[in-house]
């Protein structure tokens, strides 16, 4: 009886007071940034990417802090996610989520709030 009275207060526990999210890893963030979203907004993330010439709506430039500070944390998530379409932005910009997992996709998040700040416009 006592393992079980343990048992419901730890499960009550956890529930009331769950584990906070591991902190977004921007150096992760970076990686994967380079693997999916170089090709269209550009290695230093300015939207010049090797496909932007091609695209017929230019990629965001993420180094733009103007630009960037008006999007939310969760936009950004979202747009990642589930892709441009989902934000009301490009159709072209794809949807990641079959690619990365929200603990990645948060980690690109915290690369673009780094990239936006580390001295652009």
């Amino acid at each position: 009886m006592n393992k079980l009275f343990i048992l419901a207060v730890f499960l009550c526990g956890s529930i009331l007071y769950p584990r906070p999210a591991p902190a977004a890893d921007a150096a992760q963030g970076k990686t994967l940034y380079r693997v999916y979203c170089t090709q269209c907004h550009g290695l230093s993330g300015d939207g010049k990417g090797i496909n932007a010439p091609q695209l017929s709506v230019q990629p965001r430039n993420h180094r733009d802090r103007a630009e960037m500070s008006a999007r939310t944390d969760d936009d950004l998530f979202k747009a990642i996610k589930e892709g441009g379409q989902a934000v009301n932005k490009s159709i072209l910009m794809p949807n990641w989520d079959g690619n990365m997992t929200d603990a990645e996709i948060h980690d690109v998040v915290a690369y673009l709030r780094a990239l936006c700040c580390a001295g652009a416009k």
